[in-house]
Parts: structure tokens; C-alpha cells; sequence
């Protein structure tokens, strides 16, 4: 049988005993777990066989040690309450909790609280339309969806933990993190509320003015402006994408690093190293440790490599690669700007030109690319020639490589001062000289020397024509003088206006005397043995060889001829005009063409 008694308060004041419930107890309940009504507008008591429920109405206020409770009605059974209306639980200073109806269990403080659901902690409010709160730990938990808002940051999940004592918040499930400085989509994210750190655990996605990073772990403390995203992580801003085992943004110095396994791609443009550092402020890149930097045009590689997207400029320290379609450059540093084509390379430089068959060393070469232009100086820079297969080695103190502006655009090469030449059946020196690509033509000025085997070419200007990779003929201008000797002590020599010498594989053949020809020439018998000393004048000549030594000699237009027997040669013999057999200077090696 169900038996309701019904206490109006001004029927009991005759009984202090339960008007003490409007007031608070004098005595301390610090330690005690019971709950205490505080103060109610009206109690009502149902008694229900074994169960005995206290209905409270009208501003009720309950207790348990330091926890207060408010609402509009509730049912206390024992240390259960079944709170409804205006619901708000405060836990000390800070903690506030407000709801639409609350279930709560006293022995396990724990409450359930329904309907729009607030907990207020400081400056931190968390919004649900369930709440469990565990008044022991402090530990909120909801599961249908929650909104924690602090200042102007904004976390939405479908599933929350928030820990009020360590102010550590765990959310699950389409989590949202929203600021002034960015948006970000997690599957699971922990935050730190009083430092301001969000930690990523697992895959999450932030969107931050126009970039967009994605990772599967690290964090983001927004008080500092400090991030690390790792787990394959990934940039992208534009047309700009990157790629590292670990993302590092400082907001401080507004820097973005890449570290391990780096890369980054800008439109056409792709980087890689083991560090990869992007300056905001500057929009300078720099590649740090097996760096590699591509574009279609060329591609470097180097220890460092400094980019600057907006100018189109490199920089690169230590041993650097450039390679730009057939060009190859290799040197200890560049500073080349892509937009204004100009480049300076510096140290231990090494330049292949592989259509050309053409390479460089030296210590500094400037470059122009709109001219395919290079100005190589400094350690006396080395040139070297595919010619058949032998190498021409050249050697000066500026050597000058460029194009034609022509359509068919062929190689030039200019070198000056102490010009040197180095080929193992040839050798030359000069002041200065030009090579054309177009016809393989050498022109030596200034001093010129040729050597071939035990001949001495010399002229005011000396001509060097190669074919199919040899030398094909030398033509001497002005001043023409050829000596040859078979021993080193008897020199045949020959004069003219213009003198031309022809080679078969590489190897003198013939040669042609036009205008003002003279000749000394001393003839041998079939033991090589001398017979005297032949001096002719005339106006043509025409000299053939066999095994680089003279074999015969015709002489057109009116000849003057005079044999002199060896017997009657006294003293040294004598000399044409401007006669000097030069061995000393003769390049005996390619180091020697280096030598200061």
C-alpha cells in the first residue's frame, strides 16, 4: 500500500527537525559522503514499500562535502538524486556545471547530466546534451557530441574526455579545432587547455590561411605558435606540396622545416634533401644535406642549395651539380639568378659540354645562359677537346666559351694570355686564340708556336683545321717559318708568305710554300748518313714526308739552288731569317699547360 504524507512548511513549526532544511548545518560534513538538502521551497515525502523518496520543489539547494547543487525539483532516495529544471552543480570556485536534468549518484559522485549541458571551468566552457562528471577526478565524458570553447578557440568532437584537474581534454571522432589562426579536422586530438597544446593522435588535417598540412601524429602549441606534424606528413599551399617524415612550423620566426626524407614541389619546380627550410618573411627555400633542386630546364644538386621562388635565383654550398640540358657544371658553389640567366660558380670548377665533346676546369666561371655564355678564370683553366680518340688539351688564363646568334647557334671558344696546348701528337703555344665549333677551326695570334712530332710550325698567325676528329692542315700567315729536324742537330727550315701543311690521320703529309719560299735542307743517303746542305729560294714550294720526316722537295717558278757538300759546312750551319727552335718552351705534359 502506497502512503503519501504531504508537509506544508508552516504546518511544521512546531517540528525544528525538518525546518532545519532550509538553512545550512552548523555542524562540518567536509569528510561525510551523505547529501545534504540545503534548502528547498517544498518537500514531499512517497513511500513506496521499501523504498523512501524525499521530493524537493522550488528553488532546491543540496550539498555533499564541498559540492553544491541547484534546480528546480528533485527526488532524493537515500544519496541518489534525480534533479530536474535549472540544473547546476558548483565544485569549488572554478567548476560549474548547468543542465536541464541531472541523475547523480552520491556513494560514486558520479553525475549524468541531460539535456543543454554547460560545464564551466575558468575561462573554459564545454557544451554538450550529455555530460557524465565525475565529481572524485573531476573527469567530464560525453559520447553525443560536445563543444568546448576557450577565448577565441572553438573544439567540436562527437566523443570528449575532460580532465578539470591537469586540464587535459581528449576528443574522438569528427573532431574540430577552430581559431583565428587556422581550422583542423582529427580523428583524435588531445588538448591541453592551460598550455594551449594540442597534441595529434591520429590522422588530422589543418587548414591555416590558404595551406593545408596533414599528419597522423605531433601537435600544435597555439601559444607559441609552434608545430610538429609527423606520420606522413604533408603540406600543401597553392601550388606548392611538401613532404617529410617530420613538418616543424614556427610561427615565431615563421619558418616551415622538413626534415627527413624531404621534399617539395613548387608547379614545375621540385626540391629534395634531408632538411628543407622555408622562410615566410623572406620566401627564400633552403635545401640542407643531399639537397637536389629540378626545374625543367636544369637540375642541381649540393650539399646546401638556397632557392628564391620568387626571383628565380640559387644559391648551392659545397660540392654542387648543375646539369642544364647538355651542359654540365661542377663546383664548390653557385649563385645563379634563372630570371636575368646569370651564374657565378666558384671552386674546383668542372664544365662539360657533351655535344661538344668540350669540358672546363677551373676556379670561377661566370655564366649567361641567354647566350649560352661562359667566362672561365682563375687556376689557369684547362679546356679539353674529344678530337678522334685522343683529347686536345688548352690551357690560358681566361678562356671564353659562347654561340653563335645564328639559327644553327655552333660554339665558339676565345682564350688569352699564355695560351698552351697539349695533344700527345701535338703541342702549341700562343698570347691568344679562337675556335670555331662551325668549321673546327683553331686560329692562334700573337707569338704562335705549333709543334708536331719533330716539326716547329711559327707565324705572325697560325691556322689549326680539324676534320672527322683530326688534324687536317695547319696553315701559317705572314712570316711563316717550319723547322724539322731528324736529330736535333741539323734543322731543316722552311720560309714563306703563306705556308700550309696537310696531315693524313694525323701525321704530316705534305706541305705547300706560297710567295718568297726558301728552304735549307739537308739531305741524307739510304743510311741516314748526311750529304750535304741544300738552300733554295723560289717563289712556290711543296714539300712531302714520309714518317714526319722530309722525303722530297719540288720547286716552281724559276728556283735558285745551291748544295753545299756536309765537308765543307764550317762551324754551326747556317739560318733562315727569324730562325728559333723553341724546344724549351714545347708543353711536355698536361700539367705543364697549368704551370704559372
Amino acid at each position: 500500500m502506497q502512503r503519501r504524507f504531504y508537509f506544508f512548511l508552516f504546518l511544521f513549526s512546531c517540528f525544528p527537525i525538518f525546518l532545519h532544511c532550509q538553512s545550512v548545518p552548523t555542524q562540518d560534513t567536509t569528510n561525510k559522503k551523505e547529501v545534504i538538502i540545503q534548502f528547498s521551497d517544498l518537500m514531499e515525502f512517497i513511500q513506496e514499500e521499501d523504498r523512501s523518496i524525499r521530493k524537493l520543489s522550488g528553488h532546491v539547494a543540496l550539498r555533499q562535502d564541498s559540492v553544491l547543487m541547484y534546480c528546480d525539483t528533485a527526488l532524493l532516495e537515500g544519496n541518489k538524486v534525480i534533479a530536474f529544471g535549472n540544473v547546476v552543480i558548483q565544485q569549488g570556485d572554478s567548476i560549474t556545471v548547468f543542465s536541464d536534468s541531472l541523475e547523480y549518484t552520491g556513494d560514486k559522485r558520479v553525475a549524468d547530466l541531460f539535456g543543454e549541458v554547460v560545464l564551466q571551468d575558468g575561462d573554459k566552457k564545454l557544451f554538450t546534451s550529455y555530460l557524465n562528471y565525475d565529481l572524485s577526478s573531476k573527469t567530464g565524458r560525453y559520447t553525443q557530441g560536445g563543444l568546448v570553447t576557450q577565448g577565441s578557440t572553438q573544439l567540436i568532437s562527437k566523443k570528449g574526455i575532460y580532465y578539470v584537474n591537469s586540464k587535459q581534454l581528449f576528443f574522438k571522432d569528427s573532431v574540430i579545432l577552430a581559431n583565428e589562426k587556422m581550422t583542423l579536422r582529427a580523428d583524435t586530438l588531445e588538448f591541453d587547455s592551460e598550455s594551449q597544446i594540442a597534441t595529434f593522435l591520429g590522422p588530422t588535417l589543418i587548414h591555416q590561411d590558404s595551406a593545408t598540412i596533414y599528419c597522423e601524429a605531433g601537435f600544435y602549441d597555439m601559444a607559441t605558435d609552434l608545430a610538429e606534424f609527423e606520420q606522413n606528413a604533408q603540406y600543401q599551399k597553392n601550388q606548392q606540396r611538401a613532404t617529410a617524415d617530420l613538418i616543424t612550423y614556427d610561427g615565431s620566426i615563421k619558418e616551415i622545416r622538413l626534415s627527413g626524407n624531404a621534399s617539395f614541389i613548387d608547379g614545375d619546380k621540385v626540391a629534395t634533401a634531408e632538411i628543407i627550410r622555408y622562410e615566410e618573411d623572406t620566401k627564400l627555400t633552403f635545401l640542407e644535406g643531399n639537397a637536389i633542386f629540378k626545374d625543367p630546364q636544369q637540375e642541381v644538386t649540393g650539399a646546401v642549395i638556397q632557392y628564391d621562388a620568387d626571383k628565380g635565383s640559387f644559391k648551392t654550398e659545397g660540392r654542387s651539380i648543375l646539369v642544364d640540358s647538355a651542359q654540365i657544371l661542377i663546383a664548390d658553389q653557385f649563385d645563379f639568378d634563372s630570371e636575368q640567366g646569370l651564374g657565378i660558380a666558384k671552386g674546383s670548377i668542372e664544365w662539360q659540354d657533351t655535344v661538344e665533346n668540350l669540358s672546363i676546369q677551373c676556379e670561377e666561371l661566370a655564366y649567361d645562359k641567354s647566350r649560352n655564355y661562359i667566362k672561365a678564370t682563375g687556376g689557369r683553366p684547362l679546356l679539353s677537346i674529344l678530337v678522334g680518340e685522343d683529347t686536345l688539351f688548352l690551357a690560358s688564363d681566361t678562356l671564353i666559351s659562347s654561340e653563335t646568334a645564328d639559327t644553327l647557334a655552333k660554339k665558339m671558344l676565345d682564350a688569352y694570355t699564355d695560351v698552351r696546348i697539349y695533344k700527345t701528337n701535338l703541342q702549341a703555344t700562343c698570347d691568344s686564340l679562337s675556335y670555331s665549333a662551325s668549321d673546327s677551326l683553331f686560329k692562334l695570334y700573337r707569338n704562335p708556336i705549333i709543334w708536331s712530332d719533330t716539326s716547329q710550325f711559327k707565324a705572325d698567325s697560325i691556322y689549326m683545321q680539324l676534320a672527322n676528329d683530326q688534324i687536317d692542315k695547319i696553315m701559317l700567315y705572314q712570316n711563316g717559318l717550319i723547322i724539322n729536324t731528324p736529330d736535333f742537330q741539323y734543322f731543316n727550315q722552311i720560309t714563306g708568305t703563306e705556308i700550309t701543311a696537310f696531315f693524313n690521320y694525323g701525321n704530316l703529309n705534305r706541305m705547300k710554300v706560297n710567295g718568297n719560299a726558301e728552304s735549307i735542307y739537308f739531305a741524307r743517303d739510304e743510311q741516314d748518313a748526311y750529304l750535304g746542305m741544300n738552300q733554295t729560294t723560289c717563289s712556290e714550294m711543296l714539300i712531302l714526308f714520309g714518317a714526319n720526316e722530309v722525303d722530297q722537295i719540288k720547286f716552281f717558278n724559276q728556283p735558285n739552288a745551291n748544295m753545299t757538300p756536309m765537308a765543307k759546312i764550317q762551324g754551326a750551319p747556317p739560318t733562315l731569317k727569324g730562325f728559333s727552335w723553341d724546344f724549351e718552351k714545347r708543353p711536355q705534359s698536361v700539367l705543364e699547360l697549368r704551370m704559372e
